[in-house]
């Protein structure tokens, strides 16, 4: 990210990414929350103090998924049931999706499911690898992939929900990879597999929530695409947006009904305006600012140009 600000700390539509995926986590009914951090690890406490759900846990090393997930072992000891694992820089992560994972593990009785997708450009994600029945065989990481693995569209991005207790188990017996030494959480298919446990991706979620973020670019990116979610959930409750190209809503904005909002408008995280209002153009609302019903924003609030 070339930034001095810990990744998961930069800001989506006026909010960190990590805020959105605790946020789907707890929409999805998970009721115990496990961070692991590593580098910048003080700031990103700092900055979720006030929520008070969320265990923190060090990883001091980063030495890959499979370690960070090994990390939480005491933080889990005793739990039995599911876990979900998911990394903290996808924030387009989906409420529905995580609660289709957890369904779909649960019914099965398999040890892990996880969730795929299909790509046009595969490059940088692992390749889900079948069998003849169809059935999930094992996760190639790109930079391991064969020619004809290297073909696959369908990869995994990175949802997974475990049964706990075989989760560890499996976990215990992860090598490391040999080039960084790194532990590979994609590993415990094929060992869950040879210890004769079901493994399943079942779960299909669109291209897009597959975004994660590992540059300023991607941060554009996934940015663009979670502003269209935003304005068409308000178009969805009956607001108007004339120019949606030209017009930027930060996250935990409520719009009333009816109201009208004009190309060149920026609306602030966590602001609420009521219904029938006319917001622009040109205008700006502050962050957490309250509008009346029916009012009218000129050029911007900041400057008072605000008429009821």
């Amino acid at each position: 990210m070339m930034s001095d600000l810990p990744k998961v700390l930069h800001e989506i539509c006026g909010r960190p990414m990590l805020a959105y995926v605790l946020n789907a986590c707890r929409a999805a009914g998970v009721d115990r929350l496990i961070a692991v951090v590593g580098h910048g690890k003080e700031q990103v406490i700092e900055h979720f103090a006030e929520e008070h759900d969320v265990v923190w846990v060090e990883q001091a090393e980063q030495r890959g998924t499979g370690h960070a997930v090994l990390c939480c072992r005491e933080a889990l000891k005793g739990f039995t049931g599911s876990v979900l694992v998911i990394a903290g820089d996808m924030p387009l992560v989906r409420r529905e999706a995580l609660e289709e994972l957890i369904e779909a593990r649960e019914q099965s009785g398999d040890a892990l499911t996880l969730a795929t997708t299909m790509l046009d450009e595969p490059s940088g994600y692992g390749r889900i690898v079948r069998d003849s029945a169809g059935r999930l065989e094992a996760i190639i990481e790109n930079r391991d992939c064969n020619e004809v693995q290297r073909a696959i569209h369908e990869v995994n991005v990175s949802y997974y929900c475990f049964d706990a207790e075989r989760l560890f188990t499996a976990l215990k017996k992860v090598e490391p990879e040999a080039t960084k030494g790194e532990y590979y959480l994609t590993d415990t298919v094929r060992i869950l597999r040879a210890g004769g446990h079901g493994v399943s991706a079942l779960v299909k979620v669109a291209s897009e929530d597959a975004l994660g973020i590992n540059s300023r670019i991607d941060l554009a990116v996934v940015g663009r695409a979670m502003q269209d979610r935003l304005q068409r959930a308000l178009v969805e409750e009956g607001v108007t947006i004339v120019d949606p190209d030209n017009t930027w809503i930060e996250a935990d904005v409520s719009v009333g009904a009816e109201t009208t909002i004009y190309p060149f408008t920026f609306i602030g995280a966590g602001a609420t305006i009521g219904e029938r209002g006319r917001i622009g153009p040109f205008a700006c609302v502050r962050a957490g600012e309250t509008l009346d019903d029916g009012t009218v924003v000129g050029p911007s609030s900041m400057n008072g140009v605000v008429e009821s």
